[in-house]
């Protein structure tokens, strides 16, 4: 006990040249998985990060490194380089599970970490949320609810940053309100929120915390239209996505253009089908034209030749005098019509 002590005071001087933010306690049901943040200083971005299993820093295990992952899949580890700190996550947690550290090595060997403990019952804990990850959008609000147990003070604080005590404060210009309104809840509204707010927080209840991941992003809001052209023009549609946050709404448009294939199976039905219209038509043509030469036929077969007949009839005529007869004739001639 007496070395652990020693260690954690010598860490303590050397805080203002290598420090971890890092939270103290933390109350996990058992089974349970918990995510563990560990904020560390920009000029470690680039170095070895770790958990380290075990009371005492010289007797620690190595449980999972950022270069050598845990293939067991008990520990797992990621390292934002962007808001510089890294992230240790413990699944299947039993009550021998308790003591750990988060490290960062440091060039020759050397090495820095900060020790946490964690308190694995069977039962509820006594400091949880309703989810350690939640999501809120640019210029929105969000709510936090952290149920407790115990009667001590309540805060809300951002990892590494100030904490809300009271009734209401701000972290980095966003305002937060907190109240307890059910029994056993406390509630954090944050109002305003902007890109900057996303990181770590802490509910904390005397010297037992519950870390909360907050990621702040914009608001994606998608609406889908479709424009019809003439037929021998392809049909489009555009996709607009409209990103609205921080009073500033920017507009995305893809288009996307679909063009109709023929199957050749379908070419093939018109075609035939337009072949055999053509052929029936055909045919009844030459049908009713046949019954009409031939109904011409019948009615010149029966018409025939026609004759026109003109009577012919002989006049005597008397001389005067008597002396002879002369007789008159009178001539008519023939027509033949013929009728085609």
């Amino acid at each position: 006990m007496a070395a652990h002590l020693i260690v954690l005071l010598l860490f303590s001087v050397l805080k203002g040249v290598h420090s971890i933010s890092i939270v103290s306690k933390v109350s996990v049901e058992a089974g349970k998985s918990i995510s563990i943040p560990c904020l560390y200083e920009s000029q470690y971005i680039n170095h070895v990060k770790y958990l380290c299993e075990g009371h005492t820093w010289g007797s620690c295990r190595h449980a999972v490194k950022t270069n050598k992952p845990d293939l067991s899949g008990k520990y797992l580890i990621s390292d934002d380089k962007e808001q510089e700190f890294f992230t240790v996550t413990l699944n299947e947690l039993t009550d021998e599970n308790t003591d750990y550290w988060c490290v960062v090595e440091i060039n020759n060997g050397a090495e820095f970490g900060q020790y946490f403990q964690l308190l694995v019952i069977s039962g509820t804990p006594s400091l949880y949320v309703d989810h350690q990850r939640i999501t809120g959008y640019i210029g929105g609000n969000i709510t936090i609810r952290c149920h407790h147990s115990n009667s001590g003070e309540m805060k809300w604080c951002k990892l590494g940053r100030n904490c809300v005590t009271g009734s209401s404060g701000s972290t980095d210009g966003t305002t937060e309100t907190a109240y307890m309104r059910e029994q056993n809840v406390f509630t954090v509204k944050m109002s305003g929120l902007k890109s900057e707010d996303s990181g770590w927080y802490l509910c904390a209840e005397g010297d037992i915390q519950i870390p909360v991941y907050l990621n702040v992003t914009e608001k994606l809001i998608t609406s889908t239209t479709t424009a019809a052209t003439t037929p021998t023009t392809a049909t489009g549609s555009s996709t607009t996505h409209t990103v609205a946050g921080s009073g500033t709404i920017t507009a995305v448009e893809e288009n996307k253009e679909h063009r109709s294939s023929f199957d050749p199976k379908i070419l093939i039905i018109r075609m035939s089908m337009l072949t055999l219209i053509v052929i029936v038509m055909l045919y009844i043509w030459f049908i009713m034209r046949h019954k009409q030469n031939k109904a011409e036929s019948s009615a010149t077969a029966m018409t025939g030749d026609e004759v026109t007949y003109s009577e012919i009839r002989l006049k005597k005529k008397r001389s005067p005098k008597g002396d002879r007869k002369a007789a008159e004739v009178t001539y008519s001639t023939l027509a033949e019509l013929f009728f085609f």
